[in-house]
C-alpha cells in the first residue's frame, strides 16, 4: 500500500524541480549536486525538469565515505556533518565547473552514523561568488521517507537560491 505523504511529497519534488527550472530561463547559472544520502534522487528530479539539459550540469553520488573524499575532498573524518556537504559543494562545482551547486549528506538508517541520529540531513548549498551555506535537518519516518523528505529540503533551499540569484545572472547574448 502507498504512502500518501510519501505521495505528496514526490509531488511537491517535481513542483519544486519545475519552479527551479522556470526560474532559470535566461539565466546564467548552471546547477550540479553531490549526493549521499539521496542516492541520485535529487540529479533524477532536475534531470526530469523542463530543459535541464541547458542548465543541470550534473551529479555524482558519492555514498561511500571513502568516494567522498577521494573524488569529492572531502576532508577525514566524519561524512555526516556541515562541513561534509560544504566540501562536497565545492567538490562538486570543481568537477564540473556548475556555479551553483548542492551536497547532500546524512543518515537514512537504520542504523546511527558518525554518532548522528536517524534523520539528521546536512545540505550545503554554494552559490556562484563560492559562499556555502549549510542547513541541518532532523527528517523523521522510515528511510524511503526520510530520503524523500532530504530530496524535497534540498529542492527548497535550491529553489529559495535560484529565486534570489537567477534576475543578476542573465544570460549573455
Amino acid at each position: 500500500m502507498s504512502n500518501p505523504d510519501a505521495q505528496s511529497s514526490s509531488d511537491s519534488a517535481a513542483e519544486l524541480a519545475e519552479s527551479i527550472a522556470a526560474r532559470l530561463e535566461g539565466s546564467s547559472l548552471r546547477i550540479a549536486v553531490a549526493e549521499s544520502l539521496t542516492g541520485g534522487q535529487l540529479s533524477m528530479r532536475l534531470a526530469a525538469a523542463p530543459n535541464s539539459s541547458n542548465w543541470f550540469s550534473g551529479g555524482l553520488v558519492a555514498y561511500m565515505t571513502e568516494t567522498k573524499h577521494r573524488v569529492l575532498n572531502v576532508s577525514p573524518g566524519p561524512v555526516v556533518s556541515a562541513r561534509a556537504a560544504e566540501e562536497m559543494a565545492s567538490g562538486i562545482a570543481k568537477l564540473t565547473g556548475a556555479n551553483l551547486t548542492i551536497g547532500v549528506t546524512g543518515v537514512g538508517g537504520p542504523d546511527e552514523q558518525d554518532g548522528r541520529e536517524v534523520g539528521t540531513v546536512f545540505i550545503g548549498v554554494r552559490s556562484p561568488h563560492g559562499e556555502v551555506h549549510v542547513a541541518e535537518r532532523m527528517l523523521g519516518g522510515s528511510p524511503e521517507e526520510i530520503v524523500e523528505s532530504a530530496v524535497v529540503a534540498s529542492l527548497r533551499l535550491l529553489d529559495s537560491r535560484v529565486d534570489a540569484l537567477a534576475s543578476t545572472h542573465t544570460a549573455r547574448r
